[in-house]
């Protein structure tokens, strides 16, 4: 068999591959039931359609049981069942391969850069204080911009931050965002813009034709939208859009974008958002507008006039990423980003109260109502699909230390590991347990097939509980692919709007939380101190080491740091 990090998807081409026809016949199981008993399936219904009275030649059949390879699950057996083709894995194997090479981390991939994406927040030049409404798209950005740089994907984040006020909020809930000058060459690249202006032909100066109404002071001329579309044959831009007029400070957030696109390294196309304009594979990076519904149509506006100033391929890239509506419910008014930051603080401390008791007010327990506080937030507005409204319930009620859909359960299950690891650590201190053998001399086949290991039993390698080959198979296995998804940019068919999976991680985190937590609450893991159990101890233990390592890459994507007690 082949050595390697197995993969979901080279063991779903390599079984569709044995079977011989190009269609995708199986699938993935996931439910704890049907992994009683399979692993993968290839349905009744998908072989009936492929051959001939839906029998499965036994040539085929033997290749799917001799499967290998360096990425490649190895097959314990093949069998016609009611429901399909069933196959189920050599687990212990599995688990060996598996836990030997650590998950992915989520640190910037080393290597050369696989292309560049700036990625643009128009939230942050607003000269009003941030709302909710705004921390979606910035904290999505700051979410993608972590994905991406673990792809190897160079990342830049536009604007600069001027505003302290701004700063201050986003220091508190974790965003890693550049702030201070945006450059020398600002100005000049104005100069060149305003000269670009002065050339264009879909531009006109305002004191030709005015007549009828006066305008700002601070507008330069206007430019005609509408008819630069026409001409460029561009579509999905809103069609209301007709005359924009140009002032000093558009001109300067245009500046801003160019200077990002030079620092890029051109010399790598960006590979996660190809380009299908009319201008080819560009060699320059690709300009994603991170914003919500409310800014979308200032950002088509803005795009448009760049695409006018400044031909070329990097702006042809440009691409939208709209976020749905933040609908706060119960506000007595208005509210700002800093407030509803401090609301949610207060109630999780005492959401903390009321489970733990009166809290200790020292700095480690401030630090841990501060993490859970931006796990929070960060969850109730990531953890929906961008396009999606998501509604805020101010009430005190609506946060929960318990909640399973909330990023304080996330939390409190990886500090759950922590606690237990540190209660193994002490242990071997105080000579109860010897130490945790590597994962090479670790016997895991005491991890064998779905039957009860409730607490309590004291069996010699005792079946293991469903849940460790689940924690394993569903988890541990594509979460590689989990993070590849969640960073994916890919360009739409047609217009200039993307969908990206930037909900993936978050959903992954809490569904890993409830079946880690079900696990856990079920198996008792630091058994009695009878040498004839340590091997089945040492098998979970270095099995929840991986989960624990998995939750902390995870959370690494969401500036979030893993609590070691709460």
């Amino acid at each position: 068999t082949g050595e390697g990090r197995p993969g979901v998807a080279a063991t779903l081409r390599a079984l569709n591959a044995a079977l011989g026809r190009p269609a995708a016949l199986w699938v993935k199981e996931s439910g704890a039931r049907n992994l009683r008993h399979r692993d993968f399936l290839a349905p009744r219904a998908a072989l009936s359609a492929a051959f001939p009275g839906g029998q499965v030649p036994a040539d085929a059949v033997a290749g799917v049981t001799s499967l290998g390879g360096p990425a490649v699950l190895s097959v314990q057996g093949c069998q016609e069942t009611p429901a399909g083709l069933a196959v189920q894995l050599r687990r212990a194997e599995a688990f060996r391969r598996l836990l030997v090479v650590p998950p992915p981390g989520t640190a910037p991939a080393a290597g050369p850069q696989r292309g560049w994406v700036v990625l643009h927040c128009p939230a942050l030049r607003g000269p009003a204080a941030l709302r909710p409404g705004h921390l979606r798209p910035l904290l999505l950005a700051d979410h993608l911009a972590q994905l991406l740089r673990a792809q190897g994907v160079g990342v830049r984040l536009v604007p600069n931050l001027a505003e302290e006020g701004s700063r201050e909020v986003l220091r508190l809930l974790r965003v890693d965002w550049p702030s201070g000058s945006a450059g020398s060459a600002l100005p000049d690249a104005v100069s060149a813009l305003k000269q670009a202006l002065g050339q264009s032909p879909c531009a006109a100066a305002c004191e030709q034709g005015l007549g009828r109404e006066a305008l700002p002071e601070d507008v330069i001329c206007k430019v005609y939208l509408k008819s630069f579309m026409e001409q460029q044959g561009l579509v999905g831009y809103d069609p209301n859009l007709d005359v924009l007029l140009v002032t000093e400070r558009k001109l300067w957030a245009l500046a801003e974008l160019q200077q990002a696109v030079l620092q890029c390294t051109v010399s790598h196309p960006a590979v996660l958002l190809a380009s299908h304009s009319r201008h080819g594979q560009g060699s320059c990076c690709s300009i994603v507008h991170v914003v919500s519904c409310e800014e979308e149509f200032q950002q088509q506006q803005m795009d448009l006039l760049w695409r006018i100033l400044d031909p070329g391929a990097h702006t042809a890239l440009q691409k939208h990423l709209v976020c749905g509506p933040v609908k706060v419910t119960n506000p007595s008014s208005p509210i700002g980003a800093d407030q509803y930051f401090q609301l949610r603080k207060r109630q999780m401390y005492e959401a903390s109260v009321m489970k733990y008791g009166e809290l200790a007010q020292d700095e480690a327990w401030t630090e841990v109502i501060d993490a859970l506080t931006v796990a929070a937030i960060r969850f109730e507005l990531l953890s929906t699909a961008h396009r999606s409204q998501v509604t805020l319930d101010l009430e005190d009620s609506s946060i929960s230390t318990k909640g399973t859909k909330s990023g304080a359960f996330v939390m409190y299950n990886c500090a759950r590991l922590a606690t237990l690891f540190d209660t193994f650590e002490r242990a071997v201190e105080r000579g109860t347990y010897p130490p945790l053998p590597p994962v090479s001399e670790v016997n895991f086949s005491c991890l064998r097939e779905e039957a009860s290991a409730e607490k309590g039993n004291a069996g010699n390698c005792a079946p293991s509980a469903p849940g460790e080959w689940l924690l394993l198979f569903n988890y541990l296995l594509p979460f590689p692919e989990v993070l590849q998804q969640a960073a994916q940019l890919p360009a739409p068919t047609k217009g200039i709007r993307i969908t990206a999976n930037t909900e993936t991680v978050c959903k992954f985190l809490i569904q890993l939380s409830m079946d880690f937590s079900s696990y856990y609450n079920r198996v008792h893991i630091l058994g009695e101190p009878f040498p004839h159990l340590f091997d089945q101890m040492f098998a979970r233990l270095q099995l929840l080491r991986a989960v624990r390592d998995m939750f902390h890459s995870a959370l690494a994507t969401l500036h979030l740091p893993p609590l070691s007690q709460i």
